[in-house]
């Protein structure tokens, strides 16, 4: 009899972790990414004379949208920050941020990535990476390498990351990045394949290995999407001059909020 039930409770136990494992798997791309699409005709309310809305014409379903934030003050323009966003929203979430480079003189460029805004189009891990690089390409027909900052929030550091180590740039900002995406589901799934199920594997731990330009990482004690100790094993990867910047008590999207976050960029943004 307790052989039956043993027996009983094991079939169910495995049902119930094969049923979670396959919604995992075929659902894992709602899971990851929450865009906010817009219709193409829609205006956006912070559009103003110190903004310009471009669209970057990748193929004829891949339409995508970038807004450039340019400083208000007449004075001569020190670069352009291209800046790769988090998995929520578009690019209305993240203005608030541009302020934080247009107010040291730079331009700042945001991307909606496919299904993100006005963005259109699909995408696989290697088409994201390709959709950076046509960024690069259009900020390089007006800076040099030297004038070019790259920046990821979030889910976007795998973009900066990947962008910066195949092309120079002045410096690679990552704010709450982690280790690689399959790490990352590791610790929430630990009794998963999750190397197998994942469609994306954004391996930030092997492409900031490539980057020759000086990087800055922020990350909060707090953060309950991206475990500081996740986050933390990038230290081991980087360079003797990089930094890598603990905010004590910050959380996932709330460094902004924290001094040290605007003394460090800050210093850096007035080099």
């Amino acid at each position: 009899m307790k052989r039956r039930i043993i027996f009983r409770w094991l079939k169910v136990i495995i049902l119930v972790y094969c049923t979670i494992g396959i919604a995992l798997y075929y659902l894992q791309d709602h899971i990851l990414f929450h865009p906010s699409p817009v219709e193409k005709k829609f205006q956006y309310d912070f559009l103003s004379n110190a903004t310009t809305e471009l669209t970057i014409h990748y193929d004829k379903e891949t339409q995508l949208n970038v807004v450039e934030f340019k400083p208000q003050n007449d004075t001569v323009t020190k670069g352009v920050v291209l800046y790769f966003h988090g998995n929520r929203n578009n690019i209305s979430w993240y203005k608030k941020y541009a302020s934080n480079f247009t107010n040291k003189n730079y331009e700042v460029w945001m991307i909606d990535y496919p299904g993100f805004g006005k963005s259109t189009g699909t995408f696989t891990e290697q088409r994201l990476y390709e959709y950076a690089l046509q960024l690069y390409k259009l900020a390089r027909s007006k800076y040099k390498p030297a004038n070019i900052i790259i920046y990821g929030k979030s889910l976007g550091t795998c973009f900066a990351t990947q962008l910066a180590s195949i092309r120079d740039c002045k410096y690679l900002i990552l704010e709450t990045p982690y280790y690689s995406m399959t790490s990352l589901a590791t610790h929430y799934l630990p009794i998963y394949p999750v190397s197998r199920m994942l469609h994306y594997h954004f391996p930030n731990d092997e492409y900031i290995k490539n980057v020759t330009a000086p990087i800055l990482i922020f990350h909060g004690t707090d953060d309950g999407v991206v475990p500081y100790s996740n986050a933390e094993k990038l230290k081991l990867l980087l360079k003797p001059s990089d930094k890598f910047v603990t905010i004590v008590g910050g959380s996932h999207n709330d460094l902004n909020d924290y001094p040290l976050f605007h003394e460090t960029l800050d210093s850096l943004l007035e080099k």
